[in-house]
């Protein structure tokens, strides 16, 4: 037998150290690592995936091509179609596979052949050494290139140069003082990424509008953007899965649009063929689904039409003259070629005023009106004015130019001059367009009406008269045949309640919406008192999920298998009837996936119950505040948390039918479903204001102290900015997992705290230790900010929504310095008693709360 080997101590160390260094090698091969450094370049094999597995990037080949060229770019990883969201070098693509992603010598990230050739560069112009800066793969797709020396300081980033896709957090804009445009730009082909023929992106107009262009030539444009939506799309709400888009305008003309969503497998692609379609991730079938297209129909063409003229897809043709105008080419029109114009058939006063005055002699004549269009996509290029609504026709007729005008809440006053081109007409959404027209045109257009509407008049005579005729006849019949019975005894009278009910709610919204906008408040299900009570084992203790203002919530389970949560108004709660009917008001008129949904509700006797979706994780406060629940909610929850909070407030701010204040926004009131997605609840305390009212006044104080905004709290003061101050809160109880009235060092409250790290540079030592991580901290920080910007303690310095939902998605933004919250000193339970006890009825819009106390 031959002896062992003595191995070396040195040798084996050495052998110890090359093993860990394979392992990790192995590891980031199989796992994907998301930075690359000088050190650690990738080759064509390796690749980078971010944190949460969503993104991966490398090189890659497209599917199906007949080449074996290579593109560094990014693309949705464990998802079996390929799906290639930004390429590096799309014009230049490697041969072969001798490619490799590195950070050069003067500290770019670079794509380089076998041959060492240069074919891709980030070209940052900035000093910067090769060691200082790496490369890191976001969760959101985003590939940032950084600066170690600077804290960080992103130098590069690819969402600030997008292809063709449009992810969740990435901004198209324009930038007027830097030239700065981000776009949207086509691949030639779904085989050959390079560049194509098409663009999409914000347009520098006076309104703000997204456009399609090819080559340089607009395709398709979206109507304006009216600070909600843009009012050219008519799917509107299927286009954006009621998420919807953040858009910004600064005070120095920097517009950007912002596509935020919870979920990353959502986006937005032009295709190819000039198309923007929207696409979400369908896990059952294991495709992509597409959510909408952009251009749907001919007539979303830019310009289809023609100057003077109206697209409408449901008529044949699609094309015609608006009233007033006539084809300046009949045989050109009536063959299809509808682009040579349509022109006005009467001048209009100023003009016949100026032919004459330049001959001799007077004008004459009646002076020029408008015709009003409805639901329609307004024309391009509309210039802005600062008169009100009733004073933009007077202005239009000022100017002889001036051809049409149009009004709209969140755009003002809008001017055309010239030619309207690219109208289009809507079947349900839109705005109202008045065309300028002489004053006989209109006396046309009211006699024309005034025809046709005898004529349908004489028609319905015609038909009517014979079936009236028989029902009165087979009445007289049944009214016979029912005498010869004998007259039964009356059903004992019906519990009217509800009746009742339904019809104050009807009362109480009707003065908000048209009659024929109006939810039916009776469609609403009516649910038995015994089969909830059977459906929460008559209301046992176990199936109690908590306890509100309003009296205690059960779980329950209908017949047919549905959990339900339902709430059963407490006598003692303080609260009655009226603050059941302002929720279902409210509630029944709200869809929204961050808003708990209304089942229906229960009145028997004494008895008042709401019927809700069950939320088996229960409130937001059951993990925030419990140390046993709180890792449950890492960071990444949180975040989306507070976003979807945003959203559904967003909602009840500004895109519901109705223009809602919640008032009581708290932790306990924001419900988890089972993804952990927030849904806002308890509209009990809610008031709906009318379209053009901002603020409202009342004595009673009502809500949650802590979560209330100062001026809200002490003089009554409530509008949109009181529930921003309670976002404020929440969102710094999100970040630390501490209530507002947990006292931290020296007795401050937690809006007291979270100022003084913020002076002390020391925001980010805010958060839960739970959830903290040194990769989050920028984020967490900024979070902090949001929180304390909402929390000042002047109402106008406050953010909106939309402005917090702009500053929570996008990445780099410069936010002003928040000025010192307020610190609100709990009144007691008797002094908030008496200001109820004293205070007047208050109403708003007819919506009113009675006898409610704060809690």
């Amino acid at each position: 037998m031959k002896p062992a080997m003595v191995v070396p101590v040195n040798t084996r160390r050495r052998f110890v150290l090359l093993l860990l260094a394979l392992t990790c090698f192995s590891q980031s091969l199989c796992f994907g690592e998301d930075r690359i450094t000088f050190s650690t370049p990738i080759n064509d094999s390796e690749t980078l995936l971010c944190k949460s597995g969503v993104f991966r990037f490398g090189f890659f080949t497209p599917v199906n091509s007949t080449t074996r060229l290579r593109y560094a770019g990014i693309w949705y990883d464990k998802i079996p179609i390929q799906t290639v969201v930004w390429v590096a070098n799309k014009d230049t693509p490697i041969n072969d596979t001798s490619g490799v992603i590195s950070i050069s010598d003067d500290g770019n990230l670079v794509v380089t052949d076998g041959g060492n050739r240069l074919v891709w560069s980030t070209n940052v112009t900035v000093p910067v050494a090769p060691n200082a800066t790496w490369v890191q793969l976001m969760d959101t797709g985003n590939l940032r290139l950084q600066d170690n020396r600077n804290n960080g300081e992103i130098l590069w980033k690819s969402f600030k140069h997008p292809y063709n896709s449009f992810l969740p957090r990435m901004n198209l804009g324009i930038n007027p003082g830097t030239g700065e445009n981000l776009k949207l730009t086509s691949w030639r082909s779904d085989v050959d990424p390079s560049t194509g023929n098409y663009t999409a992106g914000l347009a520098p107009f006076t309104f703000p509008e997204l456009l399609i262009w090819k080559n340089s030539v607009p395709i398709w444009r979206s109507g304006p953007w009216n600070g909600q939506v843009f009012v050219g799309l008519p799917d509107v709400e299927s286009l954006l899965f009621l998420d919807g888009f953040n858009f910004n305008n600064d005070n120095e003309g920097v517009s950007s649009l912002s596509y935020a969503n919870d979920s990353f497998m959502y986006h937005f692609n032009l295709d190819p063929d000039g198309a923007i379609y929207q696409r979400d991730w369908n896990t059952s079938t294991k495709s992509w689904r597409i959510g909408a297209i952009i251009p749907s129909t001919t007539c979303d063409v830019y310009g289809r039409c023609g100057p003077f003229a109206s697209c409408n897809p449901r008529e044949v043709p699609p094309c015609k003259c608006v009233q007033g105008f006539v084809p300046k080419n009949n045989t050109n029109w009536n063959g299809g070629s509808w682009s040579n114009e349509c022109v006005r058939r009467t001048p209009l006063r100023c003009e016949r005023q100026s032919n004459v005055s330049s001959i001799g002699g007077g004008g004459g004549g009646k002076g020029d009106g408008f015709l009003k269009l409805e639901k329609m996509k307004v024309p391009v290029s509309a210039e802005s004015s600062l008169a009100n609504e009733k004073a933009c026709p007077k202005q239009c007729l000022e100017n002889c130019s001036c051809t049409a005008y149009a009004y709209d809440r969140g755009l003002g006053c809008m001017l055309w001059s010239g030619s309207l081109l690219d109208m289009q007409s809507f079947l349900g959404s839109g705005m109202d367009l008045y065309i300028r027209l002489a004053d006989s045109e209109l006396k046309t257009s009211y006699e024309t009406k005034k025809k046709l509407v005898e004529t349908h008049s004489k028609r319905a005579i015609m038909i009517t008269a014979p079936v009236l005729g028989v029902a009165f006849v087979a009445a007289v019949c049944v009214r016979l045949a029912c005498m010869k019975f004998k007259k039964r005894p009356e059903a004992p009278p019906k519990d009217q309640s509800a009746e009742i009910l339904f019809k104050r709610m009807e009362a109480l919204t009707s003065g908000n919406e048209s009659a024929s906008n109006q939810v039916k408040l009776k469609e609403l299900p009516l649910f038995e008192f015994q089969v909830l009570a059977t459906s929460t084992d008559n209301f046992c203790l176990r199936n109690k999920l908590g306890q509100g203002g309003f009296g205690p919530v059960y779980k329950g389970k209908l017949p047919e298998g549905q959990e339900i949560a339902v709430k059963r108004l407490s006598r003692a709660s303080g609260q009655g009837l009226e603050e059941l009917m302002n929720e279902v008001v409210v509630i029944s008129k709200l869809q929204h996936r961050n808003l708990v949904k209304l089942l229906g509700c229960c009145i028997e006797g004494e008895e008042r119950l709401l019927v809700y979706e069950y939320m088996p994780k229960k409130s937001l406060d059951a993990y925030l505040f419990d140390p046993s629940k709180q890792k449950i909610l890492d960071w990444k929850t949180r975040f989306n948390i507070m976003e979807g909070i945003c959203r559904g407030l967003l909602y009840l701010h500004r895109d519901s039918r109705l223009k809602i204040i919640h008032r009581d926004l708290k932790a306990s009131n924001i419900l988890l479903d089972e993804n952990l997605n927030p849904k806002i609840s308890d509209f009990g305390l809610a008031r709906v204001f009318l379209a053009n009212e901002d603020e409202a006044n009342t004595r009673r104080v009502v809500g949650t102290y802590g979560y209330m905004s100062p001026e809200y709290a002490m003089e009554g003061f409530f509008s949109e900015k009181s529930d921003v101050f309670s976002l404020g809160v929440i969102f710094l109880e999100i970040i630390s997992g501490r209530r507002n009235s947990h006292k931290e060092e020296n007795n401050l409250n937690l809006l007291a705290y979270a100022w003084k790290l913020w002076n002390e540079g020391e925001a980010a030592s805010l958060a839960d230790p739970n959830v903290f991580d040194e990769s989050f901290e920028k984020e967490i920080q900024k979070c902090v900010q949001i929180g304390l910007l909402c929390v000042q303690e002047v109402a106008n310095d406050r953010p909106n929504v939309s402005n917090v939902i702009w500053m929570l998605t996008t990445e780099n933004t410069n936010l002003s310095e928040p000025k010192q919250p307020a610190f609100i000193a709990r009144r007691g339970a008797s002094e908030a008693e008496s200001s109820d006890q004293s205070s007047q009825k208050v109403s708003i819009n007819d919506v009113s709360l009675t006898a409610v106390t704060g809690r």
